[in-house]
């Protein structure tokens, strides 16, 4: 009986360390975060989009962690590549995949804080990403619209080859009406979010979950998104290679 009572006392003990334990490394990621956020070398014009894009709370919905393999697809200026870079840390990689690089973007990652950047230039729907199924994440952000259809679709299937099983795909844009599929995608910058789950579904993924920390249920989905900034309705998606 002094036996199962004295083990019952360890196994409570040990499951309350184990649970401290876990509680201390969430805090410590969450600081570690912040402090990502407010790197001084930031550039001030990005520090600015943050309460905007919410990337502490996007990057924590796509469970995005220390050691990880990732893409940033569509990289631009490097907004997410850097962050990303700092989050995945020394152990993780970071492919900033662009179709051209701009100036921007190349002179910054030659830093020695972005050693673990690797750019990779080329046509979309040819992705140069390995694909070995290595990859534990890739983002596309805000550009999604921006590409054809064929082109999409192309890269959808690229993607799925590079990320692992489980691997998470997120795409985030601009809403667009309901089943008005790419009619807004040169006038407004907008896309239909049905339209973007039909077509990475059918690349092979399936819709893990959706978040609503970009949503703003007020946007009437009717303005131009690049003459009327940072106030339209994002969807954020999670898609999982099976």
């Amino acid at each position: 009986m002094l036996n199962v009572f004295s083990g019952r006392v360890i196994y409570f003990f040990g499951l309350v360390s184990i649970l401290n334990l876990a509680g201390c490394a969430t805090t410590q990621s969450q600081q570690d975060f912040s402090s990502i956020l407010a790197d001084k070398d930031r550039p001030d014009t990005e520090k600015a989009l943050d309460s905007t894009r919410k990337p502490k709370e996007v990057l924590a919905f796509y469970g995005v962690d220390s050691g990880d393999k990732v893409a940033d697809i569509f990289a631009a200026r490097g907004y997410y590549t850097a962050i990303l870079s700092q989050v995945v840390g020394p152990r993780g990689m970071v492919y900033a995949v662009v179709p051209a690089s701009r100036p921007e973007l190349t002179e910054r990652i030659k830093s020695p804080k972005f050693a673990n950047v690797r750019l990779v230039e080329g046509p979309l729907d040819k992705l140069s990403l390995p694909q070995d199924g290595s990859l534990d994440f890739a983002l596309i952000h805000l550009n999604y619209h921006d590409l054809s259809p064929d082109v999409r679709i192309a890269m959808n299937k690229r993607i799925l080859g590079a990320l692992k099983r489980g691997g998470v795909y997120g795409v985030i844009d601009h809403s667009a009406k309901e089943g008005s599929g790419n009619e807004a995608v040169k006038t407004l910058h907008r896309i239909d979010k049905q339209l973007v789950i039909k077509e990475v579904t059918g690349s092979g993924f399936k819709l893990a979950k959706e978040g609503t920390m970009l949503s703003r249920p007020e946007d009437k989905r009717d303005f131009n998104v690049n003459k009327e900034r940072n106030l339209s309705d994002r969807f954020v998606l999670a898609f999982q290679k099976p």
